[in-house]
């Protein structure tokens, strides 16, 4: 399974997308993060591939500080990765899988019945 989803740094709660305040967006090196959080990383010039425990994350890298950037994700497995570097750096998440924002504090409302399971492995394997 692989889908689209946009990582976004504001200031601003995002309920849509459509209503997005542009104004409130705070530009951010999403690259250098996401490349920091993770220990496995495929580099060809500007793309970047995650290789994680049954997913992988394909994004490329910006030559400035933007303010949401896309990222495609195979298995549902990165998609519980970003949901926890979001937590930590403040993001909002839409997923294209759903058409919407994905609710961080309580991702199984938005259809992600795994991702408890999955943060507990995460926190036992530690």
């Amino acid at each position: 399974m692989s889908w689209d989803i946009v990582l976004f740094n504001s200031k601003q709660k995002i309920e849509s997308v459509s209503e997005l305040d542009e104004s409130k967006l705070e530009p951010i090196d999403f690259g250098k993060i996401l490349e920091n959080s993770f220990d496995q990383i495929k580099k060809d010039e500007n793309h970047r591939e995650i290789i994680g425990t049954n997913f992988t994350i394909d994004f490329y890298m910006h030559n400035e500080l933007v303010s949401n950037t896309m990222l495609n994700l195979y298995g549902e497995n990165g998609l519980y990765e970003l949901i926890e570097l979001a937590k930590k750096y403040n993001w909002q998440i839409y997923d294209s899988g759903i058409d919407g924002m994905i609710d961080l504090e309580n991702p199984e409302k938005n259809g992600f019945d795994n991702h408890r399971k999955y943060v507990d492995q995460i926190l036992n394997r530690r």
